[in-house]
């Protein structure tokens, strides 16, 4: 499958938007098209967040994404407003503190302690968004990790570039570690 259309989803405060600012420009480093836009609620932490992007080796005609490639869904939430989007032999990356109220056999699922991982193991809530992307780009090797690890670098504050640096290759091993048990856990 080619990997296209891409959407983000969790709440406020997970940073959702700097994941898919930080996707879109490693993309632009691999010379690829992109688009990248957002849409998060009222409340600055906790209400719903989105970040979408869109990567394309050709000229992008829409700006929109409607049904998208893969979906990473960071909360319970997300996951039931969103599945519905994720196109037939998509992929969805997901939490695995979510539970799959909506069963879809026609996609691949990965589920991840991607929260469990930043809190428990790297004891940095705030690179949960990171710890996704190296999921995402494990999965779809859509960009290059190098890329991707200087898109991190240049975008996540000042004395944090460690951490965030681990946190990407936690996410790399959390997917290795999967490949070949695709999940379906309920």
């Amino acid at each position: 499958m080619v990997f296209r259309e891409f959407r983000l989803s969790g709440s406020g405060g997970q940073g959702l938007i700097l994941a898919g600012v930080i996707l879109a420009e490693a993309a632009l480093k691999d010379g690829k098209n992109v688009v990248q836009s957002q849409s998060y609620g009222p409340e600055a932490r906790g209400g719903a967040s989105r970040s979408e992007v869109i990567i394309c080796d050709s000229i992008i005609n829409y700006p929109k994404i409607e049904k998208c490639d893969l979906l990473l869904a960071l909360t319970q939430k997300a996951y039931e407003k969103y599945i519905d989007t994720l196109k037939s032999g998509g992929v969805l990356i997901k939490d695995d503190n979510i539970e799959e109220t909506i069963k879809r056999d026609d996609i691949e699922v990965y589920s991840v302690p991607i929260i469990s991982t930043a809190n428990n193991g790297l004891k940095r809530p705030m690179v949960a968004n990171i710890i996704a992307l190296g999921c995402i780009c494990e999965v779809t090797k859509v960009v290059t990790k190098e890329s991707l690890e200087k898109s991190v670098i240049n975008r996540v504050p000042h004395g944090t570039e460690e951490i965030n640096k681990k946190a990407l290759y936690e996410g790399y091993s959390l997917i290795k570690s999967k490949k070949g048990k695709i999940c379906h856990e309920a």
